[in-house]
């Protein structure tokens, strides 16, 4: 099973994705994650390029998220089955993704996308208050920061869902209501 989630930051990605790896018993493999260990561990030009961008409040340029993703792929947990959170963003991501996968000879099974209002994207971000990375006390999650994140992920958003619409690997869950609906939701999905 190789399963992404797939929607606006604050929709639970994270939250939803851990769930769904306690009962399947797969590895998450994070986008966020990635670019906060390089911008913490890492002294060379990807990790200076996360932390500026995580800086700024924008996501991480393709170019290095792809190196981020090249990497964390080849790792042994990632060989085989999977949950992924938070990529891809837009679909040159969704792209390079398939590309990478069909060399190792799978697919995509599912995409889970946690449809989720603007407002209360914005709503669940501010209460969350991250910070930009392990240490600061900068946050990632600040107004003008998440206004910023909000806009690109919008900009890809109908692309990629109609990228995989047409795979027929789309799922469009309500990421409104309560956590455990939504998770239901999800086991519900899956089985078909």
């Amino acid at each position: 099973m190789h399963i992404v989630f797939y929607g606006p930051e604050g929709s639970g990605k994270g939250t939803q994705a851990k769930l769904l790896s306690e009962i399947l018993k797969l590895p998450i493999l994070a986008s966020g994650d990635l670019v906060r260990d390089a911008a913490a561990n890492d002294r060379g030009i990807i990790g200076e390029v996360c932390r500026r961008t995580l800086a700024e409040g924008k996501y991480v340029a393709d170019s290095e998220m792809f190196v981020l993703w090249k990497w964390r792929l080849k790792e042994d947990d990632a060989k085989d089955n999977w949950i992924m959170d938070g990529f891809p963003r837009n679909i040159e991501q969704a792209k390079f993704l398939d590309d990478k996968l069909d060399k190792y000879g799978y697919n995509v099974d599912k995409v889970f996308y946690l449809n989720l209002s603007e407002e209360e994207s914005y709503k669940r971000l501010i209460a969350r208050g991250r910070p930009l990375h392990d240490g600061s006390s900068e946050l990632h999650d600040s107004p003008d920061r998440i206004k910023q994140r909000l806009e690109i992920y919008k900009e890809g958003e109908e692309p990629v869902l109609e990228y995989y619409r047409q795979k027929g690997v789309l799922s469009e869950i309500d990421a409104n209501q309560p956590i455990e609906k939504v998770h239901i939701d999800i086991l519900k999905a899956l089985k078909q």
